[in-house]
């Protein structure tokens, strides 16, 4: 049988496939159902900084209209986010209690510099490594996109320096300039990149006139995306780099680990077939390296990637061509 095993952030891996941070990975149970079902490592459900501050904002909101003396909520806002320090380092030690593989915690971060010292106390629960989850939708037409990737590497060079587990960067796709700024994150010292963050999305109601949630779960189609920037970054970044989204079988595990990947994370594979699932996809991974004569995943890691190809302009190409389609 081959060698499923692989390194990223330093971190012995029985095998690339994560469970992405999700429900799924919300309570110890879950991260012990996953360990049971073959996953080499879990990432914990995300603490939001964004969903801290909104009910922040609704506390206030309801204290204001009861009447009552707001000099008394001054600094709500700070306890709130040491209540909930507080639970997500005790998922954390309850999590590494029932676990041997790889326990990674998360924090999405939107724009607060706060979150460093956070990062202590996540390092201080036990984590093995942290993933910094920054995207926040660039929809303010007063704030220049390079003041926002300035902000995101104040973020994670903050961070970088608060703690001594490992760190990765999971973000979205849509950086002005999306190589130089994966490039730049690199150099910040953190020791994986994770591409891509699938945000939320809406979608509306006709007949409510009302905006709803759009379909939460991926589909393979959206493999593409991490496929091609894994494969164009991969050997021009200084750190791992870890695929996310789209991935639903061990072909897109494969086709990841090919382009330079050092692990993959999978979400909707697991809401949709169950955790059983990851026993599939790895056993499909293990037998096409068997019928391709690889003894292990490194023996073919980044076969695929621009730098290891003999045509590196056809993962730039972005126009249709009669060689690729109609």
């Amino acid at each position: 049988m081959p060698d499923l095993s692989t390194t990223y952030l330093g971190l012995k891996l029985q095998n690339p496939l994560i469970v992405g941070s999700s429900g799924l990975t919300a309570t110890a149970t879950g991260v012990r159902e996953a360990q049971y079902a073959g996953a080499g490592a879990v990432v914990l459900k995300s603490l939001f900084e964004e969903e801290i501050a909104a009910d922040s904002e609704a506390v206030l909101k309801d204290a204001q209209a009861k009447g009552l003396n707001l000099a008394s909520y001054d600094y709500y806002d700070y306890e709130l986010r040491g209540e909930r320090l507080a639970e997500y380092a005790a998922l954390i030690a309850d999590a590494k209690r029932s676990v041997l593989i790889p326990v990674i915690a998360s924090v999405n971060c939107t724009w607060s510099h706060e979150w460093a010292p956070f990062a202590a106390e996540v390092e201080k629960a036990g984590a093995d490594a942290l993933e910094l989850n920054l995207f926040s939708l660039a929809a303010d037409l007063e704030r220049p996109s390079e003041v926002r990737e300035r902000t995101f590497l104040s973020i994670v060079e903050r961070v970088r320096a608060a703690v001594r587990i490992p760190v990765a960067v999971k973000i979205g796709q849509h950086a002005t300039a999306l190589g130089r700024f994966i490039q730049q994150l690199s150099r910040t010292g953190v020791q994986g990149l994770v591409l891509f963050n699938r945000p939320f999305a809406i979608d509306f109601d006709v007949e409510r006139m009302a905006v709803t949630a759009a379909g939460s779960l991926s589909s393979p189609a959206e493999a593409a995306s991490p496929l091609r920037w894994v494969a164009l970054m991969a050997g021009r970044v200084s750190c791992d780099l870890c695929a996310s989204t789209g991935v639903h079988d061990g072909t897109a595990v494969v086709k990841q680990l090919l382009a330079g990947a050092k692990a993959v994370e999978v979400v909707s594979a697991l809401y949709r077939g169950g955790t059983g699932n990851i026993k599939g996809m790895l056993g499909e991974l293990s037998a096409w390296m068997d019928r391709h004569g690889f003894a292990s995943v490194e023996s073919f890691r980044g076969r695929m990637s621009r730098a290891a190809s003999e045509d590196p302009a056809a993962f730039e190409r972005v126009q249709y061509l009669k060689r690729y389609g109609r």
